[in-house]
């Protein structure tokens, strides 16, 4: 086993692409000395981001790939067409066990799909479900799932949860986590069909700590450690919560620049501000990873900065470390006994 968590980075993938992903590596691998990253993509592009930078020849390699997926082409027909593209060639990186774990900003149907289909997912896994973490006022939350599969069963959601508990206690460190499932109301007979079914088999399933119903208001206060839901309604939270966060930023810059008062007051307020409004910025957590799957694959925003392409490939280092994928498959072949 390599003393290095390695990740094959998508260095094509996304608005910033090869640019910023090429700059978060470079401060990931100054960071973490027990990260190794594989940029893979168009070699020559990527060679001219690196010229002139001072870094680990050794932890930080260039691997070609010709091509490039676009986020407008159908995903399964371009993971089956481009065999050497950025995102097929650092998936199969991850299936042949040349790298622990794969990163990207690219196309997310293309990531979602590569997922399940090139790395495979974990012998009785049903579905590989996309788990950001979301910040709240006592810390972060795991919406789960987020966008990767829309139409949901409730056994899927069990194995969610069950995932998520898993995700939680390893990486974060939170002991015996709350799951709580979305809903439109507290009560058990309230929500749709799926939520319905869900909901009593998520109360007796003795591996996680169930406390029921959360409404998404109560999201943000930190009321349970994990939410449970199907891709649409969790896709919905998510960007709606990204959406708000910047509306609120922007909103609360402009009232201190108001006038002169505000903007002493602003020179007052502003350590304190800015430490908080951090705990609520996105790309201090890091991407969303595809639990359930043989290796990671982690996916983050489009528009990633270097900032957040390096909090993701670090995240990686955990991940790896507390051999999340195979406390998973340990906890789904006890399931299918």
């Amino acid at each position: 086993m390599s003393d290095y968590t390695r990740v094959a980075l998508d260095a094509m993938g996304g608005d910033n692409a090869p640019a910023c992903n090429v700059e978060g590596a470079l401060q990931a691998v100054a960071e973490n000395e027990k990260l190794k990253v594989y940029l893979v993509g168009k070699e020559e592009e990527i060679g001219k981001c690196l010229e002139g930078k001072d870094y680990d020849k050794e932890r930080l390699i260039v691997v070609n790939a010709t091509e490039i997926i676009e986020n407008a082409e159908p995903p399964v027909m371009a993971i089956r067409k481009k065999k050497d593209s950025s995102i097929v060639k650092a998936m199969n990186m991850v299936k042949e066990g040349e790298c622990d774990a794969y990163v990207s900003a690219g196309s997310t149907g293309a990531t979602l799909v590569g997922g399940q289909v090139v790395v495979g997912r974990i012998k009785g896994v049903e579905r590989a479900p996309l788990a950001p973490l979301i910040p709240t006022m006592d810390g972060v939350a795991l919406l789960i799932d987020c966008g990767a599969n829309v139409d949901a069963r409730p056994s899927m959601l069990v194995q969610f949860a069950k995932m998520g508990t898993i995700y939680m206690e390893n990486v974060v460190g939170i002991k015996n986590p709350k799951v709580a499932i979305l809903n439109i109301g507290a009560e058990e007979d309230k929500g749709n069909a799926l939520v319905k079914e869900t909901f009593p088999l998520l109360n007796a399933c003795p591996d996680i700590n169930f406390i029921g119903s959360i409404e998404a208001r109560d999201i943000p206060s930190g009321y349970a450690d994990i939410i449970v839901c199907d891709a649409f309604v969790g896709n919905v939270v998510l960007k709606l919560y990204e959406g708000l966060g910047m509306a609120l930023i922007a909103k609360i810059k402009g009232g201190m620049m108001s006038s002169l008062r505000s903007k002493i007051g602003a020179l007052l307020v502003k350590p304190a501000l800015k430490k908080t409004l951090k705990t609520f910025d996105a790309t201090e957590y890091g991407g969303a990873p595809m639990l359930g799957l043989n290796g990671l694959v982690v996916k983050t925003h489009g528009s990633s900065k270097p900032k957040e392409i390096k909090n993701t490939l670090i995240q990686c280092v955990a991940f790896n470390e507390q051999k999340i994928s195979e406390k998973i498959k340990a906890a789904i072949s006890i399931d299918n006994e």
